[in-house]
């Protein structure tokens, strides 16, 4: 084995081994047999792509302990798809190291077969039930961004008193949640689906309404008007940025696209409310 390489296999190395240590923990933990025996399997994948580095450097490494807790712990918090995609979208580090080390060591080009192919398939058979229901939450939160930015907008110019604005986003968010939470129940009722639709109603609602309390706070802490439209542009971003990370992640999706376009439809609406507060207030002579 070349010097030059030493380093970057060992790095290789005491990644195989903490990735064993992180799904063998998480499948001792998981409830769901099915991903029980998938993690299982990957643990011990791991485990082999560890004995093989072993062979080649012929140390024995321990792995990163900091590592092992902080991906168990993602993986908890924020549910096991995400956990075990962002893990894995960590290691380009890894891949790119098999890539230069199969030219000197022929057998890496299993291996990295085995690390493109194998493992990404048995992740996504993943059976997670927040998952399924991505499309109920990304319904409920994208039309909370959508239907109150602008609405927060349009009220901050017509009505210019953060207090009455705040009390009218939160009756007009509440309403709509529940609007929106009957909708999707007999939408999803109508639907060829393993979905169940209570369940896909309570996720729309959850997701509105927690984006309704999130937007409006500012309304019920300051006094600036304008500094509260501000802050309601400011957090929808933010919930948009955070979501849409989250979702990329674990659907394994674009995140650039997703963002621009989910924050592009919120800010232009919130745009257009602008103007319309300005005409109303105009025409109704609404003064402060």
């Amino acid at each position: 084995m070349l010097e030059h390489f030493k380093r970057d296999t060992l790095r290789a190395q005491k990644s195989e081994i903490a990735e064993y240590w992180i799904y063998r923990k998480l499948s001792s933990v998981i409830k769901n047999e099915h991903n029980r025996r998938l993690l299982q399997e990957i643990s011990e994948d791991e485990k082999k792509h560890y004995e093989f580095w072993r062979k080649v450097t012929d140390i024995s490494l321990k792995p990163s302990y900091l590592k092992v807790w902080y991906y168990v712990l993602v993986s908890h918090l924020f549910g096991l798809t995400f956990g075990i995609k962002l893990m894995e979208r960590g290691e380009d580090l890894a891949q790119d190291t098999y890539k230069k080390l199969k030219d000197v060591y022929f057998p890496v080009e299993a291996l990295i077969e085995d690390e493109q192919h194998h493992e990404n398939e048995l992740i996504a058979l993943i059976d997670e039930e927040r998952l399924k229901y991505v499309s109920s939450i990304v319904l409920g939160l994208n039309d909370a961004l959508v239907e109150l930015t602008g609405a927060l907008v349009g009220l901050t110019l017509a009505l210019q008193d953060t207090r009455l604005v705040g009390i009218v986003g939160l009756i007009t968010g509440i309403a709509a949640s529940l609007s929106m939470s009957a909708s999707e129940y007999l939408s999803t009722k109508q639907e060829d689906t393993k979905k169940f639709p209570l369940k896909a109603s309570f996720y729309t609602g959850l997701a509105y309404i927690i984006t309704v309390f999130f937007l409006i706070t500012p309304y019920f802490i300051f006094k600036n008007i304008f500094l509260c439209m501000g802050l309601v542009l400011f957090m929808a971003v933010l919930v948009i940025f955070i979501f849409t990370y989250y979702i990329s992640i674990a659907k394994s999706l674009s995140f650039k696209k997703w963002f621009l376009e989910m924050a592009g439809i919120s800010l232009g609406i919130a745009v257009i409310n602008f103007f319309i507060g300005l005409i109303i207030r105009s025409v109704f002579s609404v003064e402060t």
